[in-house]
């Protein structure tokens, strides 16, 4: 007795489901595997680029260490009003893209005029109180005190102004270039 040979229209449907079913998992098996490669792949080029991007800005494959005692302080950008001193730690914070590291030196009861940058301002209160406040006119009222200790960060073209109470200094950090445009003109030291 020879087996019946069905056509594949008149195999039962069942198998023909199965089969089916079976050829779909292959597929997304497939899909899956490709996904998760293409993933990989993604993640792999941004973290090469993203070393590749730090070496260009000037962060070779060294350690820095800069010791409080052998910190040379000298006058701060003539953006700034006379009397702070300034002191680069890393980096350079006149170069577009190149991250930065510097400190500044406040005296006592010295004032910035409503300001802005074109970049984020992040800066850490070392020594002394920085007074912080927002909005494009100088007031005292308004301003908050920040400790030694504090950070603060300063989103881009964010109006703010600020003073000193005490000795103060602060340690500034970004992505240069560092730059300070004022609200009022002729508040900006560089044209007086």
């Amino acid at each position: 007795m020879q087996a019946e040979q069905l056509k594949p229209s008149e195999k039962p449907e069942r198998e023909r489901i199965g089969n089916r079913v079976e050829i779909a998992d292959t597929i997304a098996m497939k899909e899956l595997t490709m996904k998760r490669l293409l993933v990989l792949t993604f993640l792999m080029f941004l973290v090469g680029s993203v070393a590749h991007t730090q070496d260009k800005a000037g962060h070779p494959d060294e350690h820095v260490v800069v010791k409080a005692g052998s910190i040379k302080w000298g006058p701060a950008p003539p953006s700034l009003p006379a009397g702070a001193k300034a002191a680069i730690l890393v980096g350079d914070p006149t170069k577009s893209g190149t991250p930065y590291v510097l400190r500044v030196m406040l005296p006592d009861g010295y004032k910035i005029a409503p300001h802005w940058h074109p970049h984020d301002e992040n800066a850490t209160v070392l020594k002394g109180t920085l007074l912080i406040g927002t909005g494009e006119k100088f007031d005292a009222s308004k301003m908050e005190e920040l400790p030694a200790g504090s950070y603060m960060r300063m989103p881009k073209t964010m109006r703010h102004f600020a003073a000193a109470k005490g000795e103060t200094i602060l340690q500034l950090h970004g992505v240069g270039p560092f730059a300070i445009n004022y609200v009022n003109p002729a508040d900006d030291p560089r044209k007086k």
